[in-house]
């Protein structure tokens, strides 16, 4: 039986013709979707929580994600791409389980911000990964500018993922172990 090896793929001299930047192009389409579409639920999670710690930091959070927008919109700037959004899956997953949670927690529970919680840490770890991989990606294409647009965005959601753990570990997740179910 003849052995076939796999044809390496063709080189190129320009960062813009390389197969690295149409990935890293495709993830910030990716997240530029998501941030848009977290701008949207983000209004309805905080009116569904019954804490007034957890509402104030989604509501802080709702406008770090608007400067986010904008802040990915100098992103594709300072390459020279027009910002585009595409779908991105994930996130619609992510903001489809926080809609189920709200809708199958009682309104007013403790419960129901454990689990409000629970969907925005997901969310914010999405978007660590995404950015940590997109600011490696813009250093590496050498998109100096991307990078730290990028590196701002990354410390944002890092705060505001140890600000949720904070909120729940602060007393949310004890007390709503004894609402019944």
């Amino acid at each position: 039986m003849a052995t076939t090896k796999a044809k390496a793929p063709e080189l190129t001299e320009s960062v813009e013709d390389s197969a690295l930047n149409e990935l890293f192009l495709d993830e910030l389409k990716d997240i530029y979707w998501a941030e848009k579409h977290l701008a949207k639920a983000l209004p309805k999670m905080a009116k569904a929580a019954t804490s007034d710690k957890l509402r104030s930091a989604i509501e802080k959070h709702l406008g770090e994600t608007e400067n986010q927008i904008t802040r990915l919109e100098d992103a594709f700037a300072s390459i020279g791409e027009k910002a585009v959004a595409v779908k991105c899956e994930a996130m619609a997953g992510l903001l489809k389980e926080g809609d189920e949670i709200v809708a199958e927690t009682e309104k007013g529970s403790i419960t129901r911000d454990a689990g409000i919680i629970s969907a925005a840490q997901k969310i914010e770890h999405y978007e660590i990964a995404s950015y940590g991989t997109l600011k490696t990606l813009a250093m590496v294409l050498g998109y100096n500018e991307a990078a730290e647009l990028l590196d701002s965005t990354l410390q944002e959601e890092k705060t505001c993922d140890g600000l949720l753990t904070q909120i729940a570990e602060a007393g949310i997740n004890q007390q709503s172990k004894s609402e019944k179910a």
